[in-house]
């Protein structure tokens, strides 16, 4: 595998390289992680992968990416390396850092689509109600590019287009998240649907890169019958209606990257 050797960023040293479908990927060393190292029998635990530190962003104009970070979305800004603005949420650190790169030059559009490439930015949320009042913030500042809470079965999610075309998607886990329709050990081992995508999984595996799994990890995991999409739970659906005529968001959204660990809320 190609790569640009070891560089340094905020004074962390990292690796660049090119994943096949062409997007950039880094591994990144930090000393402070603590998450649990996914090791095998050839990468030992103290060096192992510990999950998504965070994610780097390319934009042409920052004043109003930024502003939507940190207004919207809570993050609060750490700091400038170059071109690079770094973000973060909480206690900061893994998992809960976003890096801008400031790249004024770059062609409009020069959106990057295919197999294997970043669709959107995942944030966790508490509940649904802190989701609706997410909604109901974005409504406040005058992002109206955000869409209705959806309901993904194993969690509830808005998505909103900020300034720079990044798409963000705030998410409530359900109750037992991943593990509503399997037992936790089994996650991983097997592909489940929705139910009410189930009729499709045909069409759906087609358009699946093969995956080398273990045989030890196999597993038959029983499915569930195909219902219809349910409508958004109703806490979420109640509170969105209220919108920024109602109470109003109490704070801005907790959030997290969906990766790695299970998340854990801030």
């Amino acid at each position: 595998i190609q790569h640009g050797g070891v560089q340094e960023r905020f004074g962390q040293s990292f690796l660049r390289f090119n994943h096949p479908c062409g997007i950039q990927l880094e591994v990144l060393e930090d000393s402070s992680d603590k998450r649990n190292a996914w090791s095998t029998g050839q990468v030992t635990g103290d060096v192992a992968t510990r999950g998504f530190h965070g994610a780097v962003l390319s934009v042409r104009e920052i004043a109003e990416t930024e502003r939507f970070f940190v207004d919207a979305l809570g993050f609060r800004k750490t700091g400038v390396d170059g071109a690079y603005h770094r973000f973060e949420v909480a206690s900061g650190g893994a998992n809960k850092t976003v890096t801008l790169v400031h790249e004024p030059d770059r062609p409009a559009g020069s959106w990057i689509f295919g197999a294997g490439t970043a669709h959107h930015l995942a944030l966790d949320v508490e509940t649904d109600a802190k989701l609706a009042e997410q909604k109901a913030l974005y409504d406040e500042l005058g992002y109206t590019d955000c869409s209705e809470i959806k309901d993904r079965m194993y969690f509830h999610s808005i998505y909103c287009r900020c300034p720079g075309g990044i798409l963000v998607e705030c998410a409530a886990t359900v109750p037992n998240g991943f593990a509503v329709d399997e037992p936790a050990d089994q996650l991983g081992k097997s592909l489940l649907l929705p139910p009410w995508f189930e009729s499709r999984r045909a069409e759906v595996v087609a358009m699946l890169e093969p995956i080398k799994v273990p045989e030890s990890n196999f597993a038959s995991v029983p499915r569930k019958a195909s219902v219809a999409a349910p409508a958004a739970a109703p806490a979420a659906a109640a509170a969105a209606q209220q919108g920024p005529g109602g109470s109003g968001p109490s704070r801005r959204t907790s959030a997290v990257f969906i990766g790695g660990d299970t998340p854990q809320k801030n």
